[in-house]
């Protein structure tokens, strides 16, 4: 089984961690176990890089993480970036001006880890209280800029505004309305945060894309990966895995699209899983 299944894909929110954001140490025994076995563990997420790193460095891990719901590829050992879904200044000026016409705030993710921060916020654009309650969580982590729609900053690769999830769902629908064929968009909850995010990355930005990308430095096949995931952002990797596993506490749709449900993220759910890879035990559902 493990010669079949080469490379595990972990999506980090509602599957690597519990509620209360920790690794339980029945996961971290099996990711080590997988490590031991063969395995190459990615780590790939919707959390901005910043948040990725510690989990990574946590778990001994030295392969390149996924960030940004697939927009963000780094080697965590010296920061260096292996790939991003770079805006266009084009492209980022016409979400700035469709955000701004919509009345949601904006932030853009720059490659900015190295220089100390994480995003830019528009000084000049609008605002609600979710948004003011993100930047409180996260002192330090942006800067502003001037204006979002006339000069962008540079190195950009993903974009996120804030609100309630019928906000975030119609703010979706408006772009892709505009934008036909420009944009990959998540609407999705973190548990650390109030109110949904509506995710915005150039089109063909996915966490499987970038798991691929990962991937071919080892000649690994897409069928020799398992991925396991929860949300939306997960569904691209979960359907185009040679294995897909959901978790218990996963969407509706993510299930649907999962080879095999595993049990919830409370339940150490991917210690469970890994353990039934490791010994050729994945259910005859899978």
């Amino acid at each position: 089984m493990t010669a079949k299944f080469r490379l595990l894909a972990i999506d980090i929110d509602g599957t690597l961690v519990n509620s209360t954001d920790d690794v339980s140490d029945r996961t971290r025994r099996a990711i080590e176990a997988a490590v031991r076995a063969g395995m190459v563990v990615v780590l790939a997420s919707g959390r901005r890089y910043s948040r990725v790193v510690p989990i990574a460095r946590e778990l001994g891990l030295s392969t390149p993480v996924v960030s940004s719901s697939g927009a963000l590829i780094k080697e965590t050992r010296n920061h260096t970036t292996l790939w991003r879904a770079d805006f266009s200044p084009e492209l980022l000026r016409r979400v700035a001006h469709a955000l701004r016409r919509s009345g949601f705030p904006l932030a853009l993710l720059g490659d900015t880890f190295t220089d100390g921060f994480d995003y830019y916020v528009d000084a000049q654009g609008p605002t609600n209280d979710y948004m003011v309650r993100y930047l409180d969580l996260n002192p330090g982590c942006h800067r502003f800029w001037n204006d979002f729609q006339n000069h962008v900053p540079p190195d950009v690769f993903a974009a996120f505004s804030l609100g309630t999830r019928e906000e975030m769902e119609g703010l979706a629908a408006e772009l892709h309305r505009t934008l036909p064929g420009l944009l990959t968009t998540n609407v999705l909850k973190s548990p650390r945060y109030e109110g949904f995010f509506c995710e915005m990355m150039p089109c063909g930005t996915t966490k499987w894309s970038a798991v691929c990308r990962v991937a071919a430095q080892w000649g690994i096949r897409p069928t020799e990966i398992c991925a396991v995931g929860d949300d939306v952002n997960d569904l691209a990797m979960i359907s185009g895995a040679g294995l897909g596993i959901a978790m218990g506490n996963a969407c509706e749709e993510v299930k649907a699209a999962a080879q095999w449900v595993a049990p919830s993220h409370e339940e150490d759910g991917l210690a469970y899983a890994i353990t039934l890879i490791l010994e050729g035990r994945i259910p005859q559902t899978a």
